[in-house]
């Protein structure tokens, strides 16, 4: 019954990556080969290992081992959280398990956060289902890998890397220890003591994002105040793009949204969004529906904000590392939705941020609704 399991498990593994593999045709020629790669390992996986283990299905599986000594596992788990270079413990979903201090300093992650989440959010869209098949190919048995991803806080910045298979006392399947480098293959610089903050010294990096967020809020106040209520909208859209959005996409309409404006870095992707409709994409449609705010950190859906004319994820085109949904509310009715994108390497929004906007965004609602 077990190995049934274990088999029933693997063949739901295999079919959610070919359907990841499916969605990464998208990317660009560049990248293809990466995906082709893994489709073949894929394929290859179904020849080689799961029709022969259907065929023995009936054979015994084997014994489990032995527990380890509770101090040699206390050792162990020292050694992995102080080893100087980045690693990360996943399973065979790329679900991370451990992260030690290192990888979350190169990361950016904290390992509380990442704990629980599949590494590959972590990772361009690009990289994300090559790396989720060769994960699985390691914790299966077929040996270790090694490839060259990029982080999407740093996507110019190639990281190398290493995948072997480990099986810790007490876990029931093979996981993957992974080892991350930079492209140059150096250690990464880990945070010192002198970084460590004291309680003596104030949060510069904090009270700058404090004062460009009572900026942008005077800003706002200012456009509100003198903008009619049927320019209302585009103004706010202009405040908030660049100084705290990327991407500004504003939809009006209470019945049925309406595409009103979209900013975005280039003219040629800003013309490419607004011949969309609105209600082709699933987050701005169930934000309309529901009028609650949505703040992603990594979106793992590329499909969120749908798919643009040549059928690509939107998410994906433009390299969205964060996202903020607001509707527009007022008396439980929805008069639009803004919706914010930050790319690249830029921070992602933050908690104080979205708070920031859910009160900006009552402002405009009250002013859209006002009449002359």
């Amino acid at each position: 019954m077990a190995q049934t399991e274990e088999f029933g498990e693997e063949l739901a593994d295999f079919v959610r990556r070919v359907a990841e593999l499916k969605a990464a045709r998208s990317v660009s020629s560049g990248d293809l080969p990466t995906v082709l790669d893994a489709a073949i390992f894929e394929l290859d996986h179904v020849a080689d290992q799961l029709w022969p283990w259907y065929e023995r299905l009936s054979t015994v599986g084997g014994s489990r081992p032995a527990p380890a000594d509770r101090q040699e596992q206390q050792l162990l788990r020292t050694v992995f959280q102080r080893l100087p270079l980045p690693v990360a413990l996943v399973d065979r979903e790329a679900v991370v398990r451990r992260l030690n201090f290192a990888a979350t300093a190169f990361t950016g992650v904290r390992a509380g956060y990442a704990t629980g989440r599949p590494l590959t959010g972590f990772l361009a869209h690009a990289d994300r289902a090559a790396f989720r098949s060769q994960a699985a190919a390691v914790a299966r048995g077929d040996g270790d890998r090694s490839l060259t991803v990029h982080l999407q806080r740093r996507p110019a910045e190639p990281v190398h890397v290493t995948l072997t298979a480990v099986r810790p006392t007490g876990e029931p399947r093979t996981t993957v220890l992974v080892l991350l480098q930079p492209g140059g293959l150096g250690v990464p610089a880990a945070p010192g003591p002198a970084t460590v903050a004291t309680g003596q010294v104030p949060d510069l990096t904090e009270a700058t994002r404090h004062a460009s967020l009572m900026d942008l809020l005077d800003a706002m106040t200012t456009a509100l105040l003198t903008a009619p209520p049927d320019a209302a909208l585009r103004r706010a859209a202009r405040v908030l793009h660049g100084r705290f959005a990327d991407w500004v996409i504003a939809d009006a309409g209470a019945a049925r949204l309406s595409r009103t404006a979209v900013l975005a870095p280039s003219e040629k992707e800003a013309a490419t969004l607004m011949a969309l409709d609105p209600a082709d994409s699933p987050l701005i449609a169930e934000a309309a529906r529901g009028g609650s705010t949505s703040l992603q950190v990594r979106p793992e859906d590329p499909d969120a904000l749908g798919r643009d004319t040549s059928g690509a994820p939107v998410l994906v085109q433009a390299n969205v590392t964060s996202l903020l949904c607001v509707p527009l509310t007022a008396d439980g009715t929805v008069h639009g939705v803004l919706t914010l994108l930050r790319c690249g390497p830029r921070l992602a929004f933050s908690m104080a941020e979205a708070q920031a906007m859910d009160m900006m965004s009552r402002h405009l609602t009250l002013r859209l609704t006002r009449t002359p």
